[in-house]
């Protein structure tokens, strides 16, 4: 039996209060701010708009709780039993919560099944499973001499979260982290609070102890104040390679907290003269660009291709593109949603029309009629580019596919290399050789060949150059970026 969605969409009940030692509260101050479907551009709800007073309460609680032991120096097992209940209560209420991100940000219901129904209770799944697992060792030393090289959680995290992927990235940072028996408080993007302001709570149900788990919504002063704040142990941040250098900034002015950053890509698709040309590298192409309506960093925007098959490219993608359906993202017909804002979606617009009067060659798609309710882009498409132009240069975050021309494959590997961002990248050949050569070549955290993926939850998801640090997301990788490292040495007779 089909789910309607749009049914379970209008009996929503919203909740905008910050979750703080284990229950809703208002700010502090008790202001609020709104937050909006920018599907329709309706509101709707208001939301707590913390401040450093809410962050100096929930770090207190944070720090209360981690100091006692609660969670911190529970056994394995038992974070692990009550991460699996997690992911449990997180399948059971699945459609409930996709549709609740759905009608926040403005994103395809599918996708929000796919992330929030699936992919997050998984994570909780996954570190659960994965957290008596890890090992001390002994150090060799001689015989009077016992050295323990053990791991415990680091303390009190932040974890800063974009709009784009707001309760994947939340749990991103929240599974890991929880599972290494640290403190955890999330700052959930303004424009997009809502489920990880529920999910606190369905994290309470499984068993989270109170001030284990603590989501403050607000501005960027939230996020500031974290960032800046002497008691919070490291900072994971998702976003924007500027806000992410801003947190650099905090910890070396506060208490050299590490900064985990994940933040903006430019990333290149590369089709070399020996790919098939076929559908599912078409359709690779197409959702690299547009998926979740080029809000993503790894987005493929960048496409260089060789020019003995570019014209054949081409023609078969502005085919798809014009088949497109931009609409409700509560319809499963939709192939893409709303941009998150009016003020985004006129930044998207921007560099369009930055693309045309650079000489950039429309062949689809175009600004905006802004005529209809929400904020929907066109999936737009040039031809032309060159390596210095705007819209080759910048990160866009929206649904924009441009192709470049290259000759061979040095020349590739340049013009994809030649950028701040070192993120994502993906290459079709048919030749191995070419296929690997290309991708330890390419200064990128990921690439795929033959495909448009970032990997799963297995493997380690970050960037080079100013896409990220040194740190993680997901994998083994993500979890020691939670666990400090100690030596105990022992002398004995």
């Amino acid at each position: 039996m089909a789910i309607n969605y749009k049914a379970i969409a209008k009996k929503l009940k919203f909740e905008g209060r910050a979750f703080i030692n284990g229950k809703y509260v208002n700010a502090i101050d008790e202001k609020k701010f709104e937050t909006i479907n920018p599907a329709t551009g309706e509101k709707l709800c208001m939301v707590a708009k913390c401040n450093h007073k809410d962050v100096d309460f929930a770090v207190k609680v944070s720090r209360k709780a981690f100091n006692s032991g609660v969670w911190s120096r529970s056994s394995p097992e038992h974070r692990k039993e009550v991460l699996l209940k997690f992911a449990d209560l997180l399948r059971k209420h699945g459609d409930e919560n996709s549709v609740l991100e759905c009608v926040d940000t403005g994103k395809l219901i599918a996708d929000c099944i796919n992330e929030v129904a699936n992919d997050a209770p998984m994570h909780f799944q996954w570190y659960g499973e994965l957290i008596d697992k890890v090992f001390g060792k002994v150090g060799p030393t001689e015989p009077s001499i016992t050295s323990l090289i053990v791991k415990e959680p680091i303390g009190v995290i932040a974890g800063i979260v974009p709009w784009n992927f707001p309760l994947m990235m939340a749990v991103w940072k929240m599974a890991p982290a929880l599972a290494a028996g640290c403190s955890v408080i999330i700052k959930p993007a303004e424009d997009t609070p809502l489920t990880a302001i529920r999910v606190a709570q369905i994290g309470k149900e499984a068993g989270i102890p109170d001030g284990v788990l603590n989501v403050l919504p607000g501005y960027g002063d939230v996020g500031e104040a974290l960032g800046r704040h002497k008691d919070v142990d490291a900072v994971s941040f998702t976003g924007s390679t500027e806000v992410g250098g801003y947190f650099l900034k905090y910890s070396s002015e506060s208490n050299l907290k590490p900064v985990a950053l994940e933040m903006g890509g430019k990333s290149p698709f590369i089709v070399l003269e020996d790919a098939k040309i076929n559908d599912d590298l078409i359709d690779n192409a197409i959702n690299s660009a547009f998926w979740n309506g080029g809000q993503n960093c790894s987005a493929n925007m960048r496409q260089i291709v060789h020019k003995k098959v570019k014209d054949e490219f081409l023609d078969k993608v502005i085919k798809k593109v014009k088949k497109l359906k931009v609409g409700d993202p509560l319809d499963l017909k939709s192939n893409m949603g709303s941009m998150i804002s009016k003020n985004h979606l006129q930044t998207v617009d921007g560099y369009i029309q930055k693309g045309i009067d650079e000489g950039a060659k429309l062949l689809s798609g175009g600004v905006s009629n802004n005529k209809q309710k929400g904020f929907y882009a066109k999936p737009t498409l040039f031809d032309g580019l060159k390596e210095n132009m705007t819209i080759a240069q910048e990160e866009i975050f929206g649904p924009v596919l441009g192709v470049l021309t290259v000759k061979n494959d040095e020349e590739a590997l340049k013009v994809a290399s030649n950028s701040k961002y070192g993120l994502h990248a993906s290459v079709f050949t048919q030749d191995i050789n070419r296929a690997f050569h290309l991708a330890k070549s390419l200064p990128c955290g990921t690439v795929s060949v033959n495909t448009f993926s970032e990997g799963d939850i297995k493997t380690p998801f970050g960037g080079y150059k100013q896409s990220g640090s040194l740190s993680r997301d997901q994998g083994t990788e993500a979890l020691n970026s939670f666990l400090q490292t100690k030596t105990i040495w022992i002398s004995h007779s």
